[in-house]
């Protein structure tokens, strides 16, 4: 069994697994009911687990290229382009390596199927969870999660070709 630390991380999970025990089951009999929330409940947090990984992983590769790590809006998709003086600090060479990394990044994104790159976009970027995404793409959970493991293997081979290691 997998432990969460964070307790309001710990809360949303329970609460997850409460709603999807309802939503459901909610016709199961009473005595069947506790086996089938430890079972979500599991479920829940072995998705939690997988969530944090991956957005870790991205959020890992693309923070490396900032040097404006408290700017909340900052985008590293942006492209660095501008002349900041952050930015003189580093040599012309990490910056041209900075901008080709990030360009191709960008490019792999948008080579990605449209509900792929709609799907990794919102999960990753935008941090919304599974329900709030499925809701906006009209589609379900386990489309949304379809969506995201296929950009998120795509997006991780096309840039380890390309010499990109996460």
């Amino acid at each position: 069994m997998f432990a969460v630390r964070n307790e309001e991380s710990a809360l949303d999970i329970v609460q997850d697994a409460m709603l999807k025990l309802a939503e459901k089951y909610g016709d199961k009999p009473l005595e069947e009911l506790p086996m089938l929330f430890q079972r979500i409940l599991q479920n829940v947090i072995r998705d939690h687990y997988r969530r944090q990984k991956v957005r870790s992983m991205w959020t890992t590769l693309l923070s490396a290229f900032s040097s404006n790590s408290e700017d909340e809006d900052y985008d590293p998709l942006e492209m660095l382009e501008s002349a900041d003086s952050e930015h003189k600090s580093e040599s012309p060479q990490a910056q041209l390596e900075q901008h080709q990394t990030l360009s191709v990044i960008e490019k792999e994104i948008e080579k990605l199927p449209t509900r792929q790159r709609e799907a990794f976009l919102m999960r990753y970027w935008e941090e919304m969870d599974i329900a709030e995404t499925a809701a906006a793409m009209g589609c379900s959970e386990g489309s949304v999660k379809t969506h995201c493991s296929r950009a998120t293997h795509t997006l991780a081979a096309a840039l380890a070709a390309k010499g990109i290691t996460l």
